[in-house]
């Protein structure tokens, strides 16, 4: 079966402000000011740790990788708690997954976000049950673009890697389209716009009405 796996954060939902509140509840439970903002969201969507590494440096604070690490466990405790607060999905996501669906396409997500907290959000979002698997970050002992998570997304949605195709918006989802020696579309509405054209990949997703032309030209 062809196979069209999708990123989450950033790709289907933008989970940018919720992410970075998450961040600046750390900073404001140290005792200091939030330094993060709607202008941060590309580094929230590269992560916890992105982000804060970024707010200690905006601080002008002496920090260390020691102190990225102890927060990084607080940080996921208050996303936790406000997974799904200001997250939405991207216009047009849930009918272009499910044309792609009744085209006869097995579809799934695999994300560098914790899979608990991937489970969680995509069921408060509506979305789970249109996915025929999900992977995140911990489901296997590496994640993107190592290859592998992203392989088993496929094989466990009923698919097969060698007919397959990613849908991201970052970097890491275009290295790892690379090492599993598929194709990758990168949508362009996130916050980096059509700057990931930088990255090469097979095609640009400026809208989600334009998927299934996209994928039959990518995989058939």
């Amino acid at each position: 079966m062809k196979t069209v796996v999708f990123d989450l954060d950033g790709t289907l939902a933008d989970t940018s402000a919720d992410l970075l509140a998450s961040a600046n509840a750390c900073f404001r439970g140290l005792g200091l000011e939030a330094p993060l903002g709607p202008g941060d969201a590309l580094t929230a969507f590269h992560g916890g740790r992105a982000m804060l590494r970024l707010g200690f440096g905006r601080l002008g604070l002496d920090w260390s990788e020691a102190d990225v690490d102890a927060q990084y466990p607080v940080l996921l405790d208050a996303y936790a708690q406000a997974i799904c607060e200001q997250t939405t999905l991207y216009p047009g996501a849930v009918a272009a997954v499910e044309g792609l669906r009744a085209a006869g396409y097995a579809v799934a997500i695999c994300t560098n976000k914790p899979e608990g907290l991937a489970e969680d959000l995509t069921r408060r979002l509506g979305i789970r049950g249109l996915f025929g698997a999900l992977v995140g970050a911990d489901t296997l002992p590496v994640r993107k673009p190592d290859p592998a998570p992203y392989r088993a997304a496929v094989e466990r949605a009923g698919g097969t890697p060698a007919r397959s195709m990613l849908v991201g918006d970052t970097d890491t989802d275009r290295r790892t389209g690379l090492a599993a020696g598929v194709p990758v579309a990168l949508v362009t509405f996130g916050p980096e716009g059509r700057g990931v054209e930088r990255f090469a990949p097979e095609a640009l997703l400026d809208r989600y009405a334009d998927l299934a032309p996209l994928v039959a030209r990518l995989i058939g």
